[in-house]
């Protein structure tokens, strides 16, 4: 599973061809002993993580959307990958 992204403790990474379970694009976030799974437009899908850190993924996909979906088309295609800016 690549990691996509890492900033403040969260590490945020998605799957090759992971569309069975949750059946859209989606990131898999884990922050100590949380883990989670987001959608793209911010919600969670599974999972927990803190509030503090949840509000931390959901600005970050909020800022970065354009870029998981071409990272998402990309993975699911088998043509590629790349990071995505952390928050800063």
């Amino acid at each position: 599973m690549p990691i996509v992204s890492q900033f403040y403790g969260i590490i945020i990474s998605m799957f090759f061809n992971d569309i069975d379970k949750h059946h859209l694009p989606h990131i898999h976030v884990h922050y100590a002993e949380y883990r989670c799974t987001f959608d793209f437009k911010g919600n969670i899908l599974s999972g927990s993580i803190p509030n503090k850190q949840k509000k931390l993924v959901e600005a970050w996909i909020e800022i970065r959307k354009e870029d998981l979906i071409t990272l998402w088309n990309m993975l699911q295609n088998g043509n590629g990958s790349f990071t995505i800016e952390p928050l800063k």
